[in-house]
């Protein structure tokens, strides 16, 4: 483990909620909340005033909300990953989060153990679905395309099968550092290809690149686990 402590912003309107989380995290090494709030706007701002490794945000905040603070903050800072945390799992927000930019999923009855997983997990760059997201993720990629899926995604395959190898291995929730020692590769390579890769899809982030990925059919839909 780094000795440099993974630097969070937590964001909860709920104030006990708020503070249970502060102490169970506080006693975990190498986690360290910088700063905390109760709303999306001074949200915003912290990630401005802060030096940070990962967003804990609630999707229930008053205000703008946690969408859009998610979308804003991923506009102002495109590589700061946001862990989602609420009490609800509706396919539709679901999809409202990943477009949004989140990078992971979890619900608020989830284990602290696993939420610290899932902490550490997003923070080194992968991503984190709990297993009802999962489900979701799963079926509408078994589904029908829908038309707005058409319209961001080429239609033919313009991915390598190296980068297609790669972007499994993201989609199964592995680390840069996993998928190198994984493919025998630099972990410098696998940057390269993740940015071949997310410019290939027009894709923001490696979480949209493996949704766009997974319903254009460049890599299976039975590797999305994180349970």
């Amino acid at each position: 483990m780094s000795s440099t402590p993974i630097k969070i912003l937590l964001v909860e309107d709920d104030e006990l909620f708020r503070l249970g989380l502060q102490v169970r995290l506080q006693q975990e090494p190498g986690l360290e909340i910088i700063a905390e709030t109760e709303d999306g706007e001074t949200a915003i701002e912290l990630v401005k005033e802060h030096p940070l490794d990962i967003v804990l945000l609630d999707v229930g905040l008053p205000g703008i909300g946690g969408i859009e603070t998610c979308r804003q903050i991923k506009q102002q800072n495109p590589a700061l990953p946001i862990l989602i945390l609420t009490s609800h799992s509706q396919k539709s927000l679901i999809f409202k989060l990943i477009e949004a930019g989140a990078q992971g999923y979890c619900l608020k009855g989830i284990a602290a153990e696993k939420l610290v997983l899932a902490l550490r997990s997003v923070a080194a760059g992968a991503s984190w679905w709990d297993e009802t997201a999962t489900k979701e993720i799963r079926s509408s990629v078994l589904a029908e395309p829908s038309p707005q899926t058409d319209n961001i995604l080429k239609p033919s395959n313009p991915l390598t099968g190296r980068e297609q190898e790669i972007l499994s291995l993201l989609a199964a929730g592995k680390t840069n550092q996993e998928i190198a020692a994984a493919l025998y590769i630099a972990p410098g390579t696998v940057r390269v290809h993740i940015h071949a890769i997310l410019q290939k899809l027009e894709a923001s982030d490696r979480t949209q690149a493996v949704m766009m990925a997974l319903q254009k059919g460049l890599i299976k839909s039975d590797i999305i686990v994180n349970d």
